[in-house]
C-alpha cells in the first residue's frame, strides 16, 4: 500500500511544502516546493493566495494526509498572529479535501528526522538529503516541510503497529 504524505511549514511569506510517498518502510520523494505571497498586498489577499496555491498542489499531487507543524510563541505577537492566520488557511485546504492532518512540534519532528530535538536547520537539510537523495532540497522551508513528512511517515507507522498488536 502506497500512501502520499505532503508536510508543511506554515508562514505567511513563504509556506514550504514536500510530498513523499512511502510504501512499506520506503521513503521515496514526490515533489517540494515554496509558496509566496506579495508582501505589498493585504492579507486577504495573501491568505488567497496561499489558498489557491496549496490547493492546486493538492489537486495535482494528490496526498492522503498532511503533517503540518505546529504554532510556537513568539516574541513578536504579530508574527505570531500571521503565523497562525497561515496554518488556518492550510488547515482549510486540507480539511476540504479530506485530508488526514497531524500536527508536530518543531523538537518533535527534528527529534523524529535527526535525532536531536533542537537541530539546526543545516543538520535538518543534511538529515534530508541523506534520507531523500534524490530530492534536491535547496530551501530551508522545503527541508522542514519534507522532515514533517517523514516524522509523520514513522510516527504514523509505528502507531499502526501499536494499533494493530492491540486489536
Amino acid at each position: 500500500m502506497r500512501l502520499r504524505i505532503l508536510g508543511l511549514d506554515p508562514g505567511l511569506a513563504r509556506m514550504g511544502w514536500g510530498i513523499i510517498e512511502m510504501t512499506g518502510t520506503r521513503l521515496s520523494h514526490i515533489a517540494h516546493g515554496v509558496l509566496t505571497t506579495d508582501a505589498k498586498s493585504g492579507l486577504g489577499p495573501r491568505l488567497l493566495v496561499l489558498h489557491d496555491l496549496l490547493s492546486d498542489v493538492i489537486q495535482r499531487l494528490e496526498p492522503h494526509s498532511i503533517a503540518i507543524e505546529q504554532a510556537f510563541v513568539h516574541k513578536d505577537p504579530s508574527a505570531a498572529l500571521k503565523l497562525g492566520q497561515a496554518r488556518a488557511v492550510a488547515l482549510l485546504a486540507a480539511a476540504r479535501a479530506g485530508l488526514e492532518i497531524a500536527e508536530y512540534t518543531p523538537n518533535h519532528v527534528k527529534k523524529c528526522v535527526v535525532g536531536v530535538g533542537h537541530a539546526g536547520k543545516e543538520q535538518v537539510q543534511a538529515m534530508i538529503r541523506h534520507l531523500l537523495p534524490m530530492a534536491c532540497v535547496e530551501s530551508a522551508d522545503a527541508a522542514d516541510a519534507l522532515a514533517l513528512a517523514i516524522a509523520h511517515a514513522h510516527l504514523s507507522a509505528t502507531r499502526a503497529r501499536i494499533e494493530a498488536a492491540l486489536a
